[in-house]
């Protein structure tokens, strides 16, 4: 069986998320490196894999998906089973699995447009854009690190409540039983900023 292959900058999230996804179930996969700042994911070749001419695009065979959080969920699909993970709890129950789907909502509605600008700033721009690009805007970082305590705060209250966003049981048939170890609310978040002299905490 051919490796799937991922079409991206892999310092960019949402490429980074289909990565992660593939390491965590260990998946074969072939990354095929573009440059962001060429605007290479503008050309035809590539909107053929992403209409948006967006990063990333994502092939398996004759099939061609695009949207990294649609990307996560079909390789969770695929190879989750083998893995031993159920991560999207579709073989809990209906409200388990009503949960699962709330929680993931919230990350991409909630958390990651207040995250996203904070990444761009500080990590897209010195990085990826040669020479560093402007310095990153302190008030758009501001903005959203204030958005995102606040959402990290709801994220404590929940954890206060339950051992996991989802639920008290991680839907994971690992062996491993760390996994199902308690672990300590999100407490000491940090962002480290190339700009800053210190790291963002939250």
């Amino acid at each position: 069986m051919s490796p799937v292959k991922v079409f991206g900058h892999p310092m960019l999230t949402n490429v980074a998320r289909v990565l992660l996804f593939l390491e965590e179930v260990g998946a074969e996969y072939e990354l095929v490196p573009m440059d962001f700042v060429a605007g290479e994911h503008k050309r035809p070749q590539h909107v053929q894999l992403n209409p948006f001419a967006k990063m990333p695009g994502f092939q398996d065979g004759d099939l061609v998906l695009f949207e990294s959080r649609a990307i996560a969920k079909y390789i969770l699909r695929k190879y989750g089973g083998t893995a031993g993970l159920d991560l999207l709890g579709e073989n809990s129950g209906i409200e388990e699995l009503a949960m699962v789907d709330v929680w993931t909502e919230v990350e991409a509605q909630q958390y990651y447009p207040a995250i996203s600008p904070v990444v761009f700033e500080c990590i897209i721009i010195p990085f990826i854009i040669p020479g560093g690009g402007a310095a990153p805007n302190q008030t758009v970082v501001d903005e959203s690190l204030e958005r995102l305590r606040g959402v990290l705060g709801i994220y404590e209250a929940r954890l206060e409540k339950s051992r996991y966003l989802a639920g008290d049981s991680v839907p994971c048939r690992a062996g491993d039983d760390s996994v199902q170890e308690k672990r300590p609310p999100s407490r000491g978040w940090v962002i480290i900023c190339p700009s800053t002299s210190s790291s963002i905490r939250f």
